[in-house]
């Protein structure tokens, strides 16, 4: 493939430089359309969220554009951009992984490539543009260190079969966070989307020791010593850890014998009123400048690998390297079949083990 004739390397770097240019003078376009429609409003992207407030501060000083966000879950936003067709009252919203396919099947989405498609990997990114994660979240542990009863602090799923501690994953009939936890165990322990077996046997396992606690995951409940171990997307573990009144208790990682990796994506309302200004929204994100925001709010960017963050930032991630044996959901189709069946499956093998 590298065999070329000079002519051709000159041909493709000429059709290179025209293309450059042509996504150049396409940008400065939809900037200008952007500009004019004046506003985004956008559905499940609060401040305090992902530090979106960064991002939409950047697009109010960059482009003049208003803002408005209504909070809600992802199936409550799909419904929404559903209900109100013409009369949209949102342009942009963000919604987990699995309603991303779920957004085209309900045929209520548009699409939109930016500038930095070829550095999202294609298991995060729907082909047409329609959906594309913008952050990640994986399956993590957050550890209060003080508080192990002698054991040591676990760094795999193994290690939660042998210690003292009590460990919870939350509600797994109404958590995303709870039900990709049982995948993640699943998945380190020779599972799979259609085999959640192996993590029911774990949890199965720690509920007979008395170590399966019923209280969620939140600051709350570790603070007040009911937690030790705490099954957590790894957002929410960094961002707890940076909350706790003594944060340095606390540990956060990925489980080193695997873990599954999902996340986040925007969806554009085929019905927005401000289409362009969605469209620059989601050009924004994934620009340098968007994921850093993300990552200031303690989720790992999509682009991850292929950005310098500034140090601060860096140091509220999790390294590189633990990310090595995470695995991205392959079967959504099975998942979201064994995720439905998932509660029953709950109460009668693990639940049901407790003391």
């Amino acid at each position: 493939m590298k065999q070329f004739f000079l002519a051709s390397l000159l041909g493709s770097t000429i059709a290179l430089c025209t293309t450059a240019m042509a996504a150049d003078s396409d940008l400065k376009t939809l900037e200008a359309a952007a500009k004019a429609e004046g506003a985004v409003n956008s559905v499940g992207m609060p401040d305090d969220w992902a530090n979106w407030k960064g991002t939409w501060e950047d697009l109010a000083k960059k482009y003049g554009l208003k803002h408005i966000d209504t909070d809600m879950s992802s199936a409550q936003e799909i419904a929404k951009f559903a209900a109100e067709k013409d009369n949209a009252s949102a342009d942009i919203g963000d919604v987990g992984a699995a309603f991303g396919p779920i957004s085209v099947k309900q045929g209520v989405v548009q699409p939109y490539k930016p500038t930095t498609w070829e550095q999202i990997p294609d298991w995060a990114k729907d082909k047409d543009g329609n959906w594309a994660l913008a952050y990640t979240g994986t399956i993590a542990f957050i550890v209060n260190k003080k508080l192990l009863h002698g054991s040591e602090a676990p760094t795999k799923w193994a290690d939660l079969k042998t210690g003292k501690y009590k460990v919870s994953i939350g509600d797994v009939s109404t958590a995303a966070q709870a039900a990709n936890g049982v995948l993640a165990a699943a998945l380190a322990n020779g599972g799979d989307e259609k085999n959640i077996q192996p993590a029911l046997l774990l949890f199965a396992d720690i509920a007979k020791q008395g170590r399966l606690s019923m209280a969620n995951p939140t600051i709350a409940t570790m603070e007040k010593g009911e937690i030790e171990v705490g099954v957590v997307w790894d957002f929410n573990g960094l961002s707890y850890k940076a909350k706790m009144a003594n944060p340095d208790d606390y540990i956060v990682l990925i489980p080193s014998d695997g873990s599954v990796i999902s996340g986040y994506t925007t969806i554009i309302n085929k019905y927005a009123k401000h289409p362009n200004a969605a469209k620059l929204t989601r050009e924004y994100i994934f620009s340098d400048a968007g994921q850093i925001n993300l990552a200031k709010g303690n989720a790992r960017p999509i682009r991850a690998e292929h950005l310098k963050l500034p140090e601060e930032v860096k140091a509220k991630l999790l390294p590189n390297e633990q990310y090595k044996k995470v695995t991205p959901i392959k079967d959504a189709d099975a998942w979201e079949k064994t995720s439905k069946a998932l509660p029953q499956k709950w109460q009668e093998e693990v639940i049901i083990n407790m003391p």
